[in-house]
């Protein structure tokens, strides 16, 4: 099957709709304009003939594809989130495609240097030959989330328009805020109504992940002491460079651009301030929660060692809990994979096992009592200007997505 035409043209409208989160936010959604997608998914679901359409106070968009078969089946659920990344803009998207990528320079923007290519994306070797969309440069593509936005949407008016195509009950799901940790906050499992779910939000086609970080949100508060520099001798407290110091006093070696696999960091993300007051703030990684807990002391030791060398400042540290590693709990339910892995097969994929370097909304629903492994989408380098999207991965990722649906019809 070719959806690729379809998968593209909605691929470009949901980009061109700025949704970035706000981690700074103390709303939910955390930022407005994410509504707009989600009422737009809402009026589609509508169009393609979905049941039970419903968007809650929160913006969460659900609905139900009934099923085409006799008897009690389990009720499936497929997830994406609707906002991208606060890395990098949302606004003005210019999707672009790549036909027939033949190897070589993809050139996103020569004006502003960005250049993809195998160099620096090995990723992308595996889709020669393959039709690769890209953003202009001076923004983030999106297509994480709004591939798996394509994918499901597009899976879900093939089911409606060839009910002869065996299932059960399916449940479609939309969320805001993932991005920034909150993505299913206030998902309201029960009332979804699924067994069992599959979010897709991951990246090159054939990748299956059941194992996240597990994830927590730092903040460091610093309140200085200004005074004027000409009598600041054993009397000022910048905090500004308290800050610094703190940034410059974490290991190299457990940070994102020095780890990879299974290892863990710490990553500021955000450094803001002057003399008087300052705030880090920074996100908390590592699969095995005990590494996660001493990445954290060791983060606190340096804050300890920092209030005695600047006694006039005032320092605090937190750390807030975002997500879990869903791995255990997705082993309890080994279905679930088993069936993942088939659709892959069938899809004519080798499937791939990894752990995420990140997180899904399904980490959290895994959690919440809805196991929730997650799918490819077919892309790469998401969160910024060198974002990439296969077509032929998201038409992978399609029919991924109508085997789930047999197989767990049977």
């Amino acid at each position: 099957m070719d959806f690729k035409n379809s998968l593209y043209k909605r691929l470009e409208r949901y980009a061109k709709v700025d949704t970035q989160s706000d981690d700074s936010s103390t709303t939910f959604p955390s930022t407005k304009k994410q509504l707009i997608l989600l009422k737009m998914l809402a009026a589609e679901l509508k169009a393609i003939g979905a049941k039970n359409v419903k968007m809650d106070k929160h913006g969460y968009v659900t609905a139900l594809i009934p099923a085409t078969v006799k008897g009690k089946k389990p009720a499936i659920g497929f997830l994406a989130h609707v906002d991208t990344a606060p890395d990098a803009s949302g606004k003005g998207v210019k999707p672009q495609v790549h036909r027939g990528w033949k190897g070589g320079d993809i050139v996103i923007s020569r004006k502003l240097g960005v250049i993809l290519n195998t160099k620096n994306c090995p990723e992308l070797a595996g889709c020669k030959g393959e039709d690769i969309v890209t953003a202009s440069g001076d923004t983030l593509l999106g297509a994480d989330n709004k591939a798996g936005l394509a994918i499901i949407m597009t899976g879900a008016e093939y089911l409606l328009k060839h009910p002869e195509l065996p299932h059960g009950p399916l449940k479609i799901g939309f969320t805001p805020d993932e991005e920034v940790g909150q993505g299913v906050k206030y998902f309201d499992v029960k009332a979804f109504g699924a067994d069992f779910a599959y979010t897709f939000d991951g990246d090159v086609a054939g990748a299956v992940e059941v194992e996240t970080f597990n994830a927590d949100g730092v903040k460091i508060a610093i309140k200085g002491k200004s005074v004027h520099p000409g009598t600041a001798k054993d009397a000022m407290a910048n905090a500004g460079r308290i800050a610094a110091d703190i940034v410059a006093s974490w290991p190299e070696s457990r940070l994102p651009e020095t780890t990879s696999g299974r290892d863990g960091f710490i990553m500021f993300t955000d450094i803001k301030g002057g003399v008087e007051k300052a705030e880090l703030s920074g996100i908390a990684r590592e699969h095995d929660l005990a590494k996660l807990k001493g990445l954290e002391r060791h983060l606190e030791a340096i804050v300890a060692e920092k209030r005695l060398k600047y006694p006039l400042a005032e320092i605090k540290l937190e750390f807030r809990e975002q997500y879990r590693n869903m791995g255990p709990v997705i082993k309890k339910y080994p279905e679930v994979l088993e069936n993942l892995l088939s659709a892959v097969k069938e899809a004519g994929l080798t499937p791939h096992i990894k752990p995420v370097r990140g997180g899904t909304d399904g980490a959290r629903l895994s959690f919440m009592g809805l196991p929730t492994p997650n799918v490819f989408t077919g892309g790469y380098n998401y969160h910024g200007r060198y974002e990439w999207v296969s077509l032929d991965g998201m038409n992978k990722a399609a029919e991924v997505m109508l085997n789930l649906a047999r197989r767990w019809g049977r």
